[in-house]
Formats: C-alpha cells, sequence, structure tokens
C-alpha cells in the first residue's frame, strides 16, 4: 500500500510540474534533431499541428503554407509535428519528412522531430495541448489535428482534421487573434 502512495503522489507530482510550466518552456527537438522549444515563437500566434507525409489529409501542407506565407509578417507562426501513431502514416525518418515537406509541399515553417500527441508515450506538448488541464482535453483524433495558440501562450481554439488551414474557421480565428496587436 505504502508503494502505491508514493508511485501516485510521484505521477501527480510529475503531472503538476508538467502542467506548471510554460508552453514555450516544454523540451522540443526541431527536424534536424537540435534541442529547441517553442520559446522562439513567443509573443507570436502559433497554430501547432501533428502532420503526416501518407495521410489523406497531407494535402493541407499546401494550406498550411499558403496561410504561413500569408501571416507570418503579423506575428504568426505554424508548429509541424510529424506523428506516426494514426495508421503508420509517418513512416519516415525526420530527413525524409524534410524532403517530403520541402520538395512536395515547398514548406518553409518550422517543423520539428516525430513524437507521440496520445497514450502512455504522450509528448509533453501534447499533455498540455491536450491533456486533462488544457481547456480543450481529449485525445488527438488523428493527423492534422490543429491548436492556435495565442500571443501569451494560452490555448485559443482546437480544430479537427477537417478544417483545412485556409478555411473560413481557421482564417477567422486567426485574423480575430492577430487583432489583437
Amino acid at each position: 500500500m505504502k508503494t502505491f502512495a508514493l508511485l501516485a503522489t510521484l505521477m501527480l507530482t510529475a503531472d503538476l510540474t508538467t502542467h506548471a510550466a510554460s508552453i514555450y518552456d516544454v523540451p522540443l527537438k526541431d527536424i534536424d534533431g537540435k534541442d529547441t522549444s517553442l520559446k522562439p515563437y513567443q509573443g507570436k500566434v502559433v497554430l501547432v499541428v501533428n502532420v503526416a507525409s501518407k495521410c489523406g489529409y497531407t494535402p493541407q501542407y499546401k494550406g498550411l503554407e499558403a496561410i504561413y506565407q500569408k501571416y507570418k509578417s503579423r506575428g504568426f507562426v505554424i508548429a509541424g509535428f510529424p506523428c506516426n501513431q494514426f495508421g503508420k502514416q509517418e513512416p519516415g525518418t525526420n530527413e525524409e519528412i524534410k524532403t517530403f515537406c520541402s520538395s512536395k509541399y515547398s514548406v518553409t515553417f518550422p517543423m520539428f522531430d516525430k513524437l507521440e500527441v496520445n497514450g502512455p508515450g504522450r509528448h509533453p506538448l501534447y499533455v498540455q495541448l491536450a491533456g486533462p488541464s488544457s481547456p480543450f482535453p481529449g485525445d488527438i483524433k488523428w493527423n492534422f489535428n490543429k491548436f492556435l495558440i495565442g500571443r501569451d501562450g494560452k490555448i485559443i481554439k482546437r480544430f479537427d482534421s477537417k478544417a483545412t488551414p485556409e478555411g473560413p474557421e481557421i482564417s477567422k480565428a486567426i485574423e480575430a487573434v492577430l487583432a489583437f496587436e
């Protein structure tokens, strides 16, 4: 019983520690494997997207790049996070993913290391985005889920895979957040 209580306390402490940190402080790796975080984007509006190269939604890369180009001069950035948890639709290495994104869709927005968005291996970033303390909790259902983060690092909105990047739902939300400059 003491072991169980100790384990529960440790897990709760780790969970609180994860949630206490700013989204900008979560350790990440970029697509080239270098240590980073979202800190370089502090003060910007960020759209976090879990992406995959072999998915029916993969053509959304085109729309993501289009809205990145449209709004980046106003303090907007997209952060792409490859994930292989849905139908094994992102099996490639980071180098293969990077090559695919740049050659097929001319992606210039920041891409990061492949990570898990659900389950016991859920990356701490996604614990903050979709965990129980998030304003939009719940498992990620598929590739190309999107989270809109305000300049203050707070999660403003969550969009499912069907919401197209250049569609009115996402465009209006981005415009509304950018209007608070």
